[in-house]
């Protein structure tokens, strides 16, 4: 830094402390700057605190969220184009119909019922996943875009007039001390400053049409969203009152229980008063022998692990997304990384990949 941009710097920091201990007053800025100051104050937190329910109406299940973000996150460091979508709820309810459906087979009236519900589900779960490319798009990017450039842009110019006026303000407390022609180009700058961040204020205060016409894409989005919603589950209503109409014009099947089984009461001297049915089959020593011959899974508790960073698995984990580590209850997983307060990365059996936090304990952490 120059010398006179030393000094600029002692004039400021001199000035800021006799206002703030000395009680000295600085230059007043008008009324109507103050006003303006406090709107786009209002529109900054609106905007950062509407975003921030928006993604959360969008995305319900913080640690969803928290698992979306880290996977995008080594998506970006892998070079991965495509990243994983948010696991919609309906999606999730619908895959579990549809699975149990298919176990309870056709003959079944309520597993015929769970795979068109399931179908259902999973058609909400896709116009749920367009509702957010939709709100994304049209609501969330362009009221990002606001904070990022607009508003920080104001914000560096109200910074760069707070700066020039503590330079102006000390000067010309000293005026006679300092040269003329140094306090009015004080002035001159602070005005400048004044005008600048007047005018990028008001355009911002005049142009918010622009944020009602997004608020109106988000509730377009949300009625589009709506309407389908509505139309798929009619159908799916529709699907299950015919089934009820089929199943109770249906014939009912009688239950006709299996004969019984015959006992030979024998000799009741050798019996103790009691009776002895058919002999249950004895097992064979092959047979009996064949639950023991079968190795048993044990988990890897390598000692050698040991002497670096690892961990031992509290449940069993099934990943579900590329690049996530399975691995059974006990066994040791070496520790490479952390990602975040959520996520390991670690190795196990010649696999590398990423795990939950919470499903492992710890035995030798990383280093700090």
């Amino acid at each position: 830094m120059s010398v006179a941009g030393l000094k600029k710097q002692f004039y400021k920091a001199s000035q800021l402390v006799s206002e703030k201990v000395g009680g000295a007053e600085g230059t007043k800025l008008d009324d109507d700057f103050k006003e303006m100051e406090k709107k786009v104050d209002l529109t900054s937190k609106a905007v950062t605190e509407v975003l921030a329910r928006t993604i959360e109406y969008l995305q319900p299940n913080p640690a969803s969220r928290a698992k979306l973000t880290m996977l995008n996150t080594v998506s970006k460091i892998r070079g991965q184009v495509k990243n994983p979508g948010y696991p919609q709820s309906e999606g999730l309810l619908g895959e579990c119909m549809i699975r149990y459906g298919k176990e309870l087979g056709d003959d079944s009236n309520f597993g015929d019922a769970l795979l068109d519900a399931g179908e259902s589900m999973k058609r909400l779960a896709e116009v749920k996943d367009s509702l957010d490319i939709e709100v994304k798009q049209n609501f969330v990017d362009p009221l990002q875009n606001l904070c990022d450039k607009d508003l920080k842009e104001i914000q560096h110019h109200l910074k760069k007039l707070e700066g020039r006026r503590l330079d102006f303000d000390y000067k010309k407390k000293r005026q006679g001390k300092i040269p003329d022609e140094e306090l009015r180009q004080a002035m001159e700058k602070f005005e400048e400053s004044k005008e600048v961040a007047e005018t990028s204020m008001h355009n911002l205060l005049e142009t918010d049409i622009e944020q009602v016409s997004q608020l109106s894409a988000l509730v377009e989005a949300q009625l589009d969203y709506h309407r389908q919603a509505v139309q798929i589950l009619d159908e799916l209503t529709d699907k299950l009152k015919r089934r009820m109409r089929e199943a109770s014009s249906r014939p009912k099947r009688e239950y006709k229980p299996k004969p019984r089984e015959t006992y030979d009461f024998g000799d009741t001297d050798q019996s103790n008063g009691g009776f002895a049915c058919n002999p249950a089959p004895k097992v064979s020593a092959a047979s009996s022998s064949f639950r023991s011959d079968k190795p048993s899974r044990t988990p890897s508790r390598n000692i050698s692990h040991l002497d670096q960073p690892c961990c031992k698995a509290l449940y069993d984990f099934e990943p579900e997304n590329d690049g996530e580590l399975g691995f059974k209850e006990g066994d040791i997983i070496t520790l490479t990384n952390q990602i975040d307060e959520n996520w390991y990365e670690g190795m196990i059996n010649g696999q590398s990949g990423f795990f939950p936090l919470n499903y492992v304990e710890v035995l030798v952490p990383l280093p700090q």
